[in-house]
């Protein structure tokens, strides 16, 4: 078991643990009771009623926050000719074909996110025990797998934020720093509330939002009622 700090401690002894919050409520009381003296990163942890294994249940997709996530993502686009073009237009922190496929496969990971156009998937997907173990795939499903280099890049550094079901129903999100306030750390969670709403299969029965907590870096979570959401 891993040994809590007194900090830590401290912190939550002013939660209710029985007590579902308002979110905007939990998002200043998060805010108040962080600890580090760095600026923290405020997530997101949502326990859905779905089953993963169900291939209609495995829900996935990318949200762009309003407010962005604080942190500036480093984006690889692999394309070729005038789309490459596009993408370095665009901002893109790196751009090529097989000379970064090659540096992927050497170790390279300088990178955030892969954008790519479809006719390169032939050649990523060799790289799939690579990428794949660290959520680097590009996908259709999540906006990295498109013609459309210009909107891929832009979105990403605007603040999009990718989200994959784990094995036993959690999603996790990024929804900015401490430094943002309650205000715009709340307009990010209300946007990704909503897609996580949107993402419900049909197939999915029973209680949908199971348990949803909000935290700081190394803060304690602080459970959140949905329905105030919105």
């Amino acid at each position: 078991m891993v040994k809590k700090s007194k900090k830590y401690i401290e912190a939550a002894k002013k939660i209710d643990a029985d007590k579902a919050y308002v979110a905007s409520e939990a998002l200043d009381l998060v805010q108040e009771i962080d600890f580090v003296n760095f600026d923290a990163t405020i997530e997101l942890s949502y326990r859905l009623g779905v089953d993963p294994k169900q291939a209609d249940q495995q829900i996935r997709g990318a949200v762009v926050l309003p407010n962005g996530t604080g942190k500036t993502q480093r984006v690889l686009v692999l394309a070729k000719g005038a789309k490459a073009a596009e993408a370095e237009a665009a901002g893109a922190d790196y751009v090529g074909e097989s000379e970064y496929l090659e540096k992927i496969q050497g170790g390279w990971f300088d990178f955030d996110v892969i954008v790519a156009t479809p006719d390169m998937m032939g050649q990523i997907g060799r790289l799939g025990r690579v990428l794949g173990p660290k959520g680097l795939m590009p996908n259709p499903k999540t906006g990295t797998v498109t013609m459309d280099v210009t909107k891929a890049v832009n979105d990403i550094k605007a603040g999009k934020v990718e989200y994959r079901v784990d094995k036993v129903g959690n999603l996790q999100f990024i929804i900015g720093k401490k430094s943002f306030g309650t205000e715009k750390l709340m307009e990010n969670f209300k946007a990704v509330h909503e897609v996580v709403l949107k993402a419900k299969p049909s197939s999915s029965k029973g209680v949908y939002i199971k348990n949803l907590a909000v935290a700081s870096t190394m803060g304690p979570g602080l459970k959140v009622d949905p329905s105030t959401l919105g």
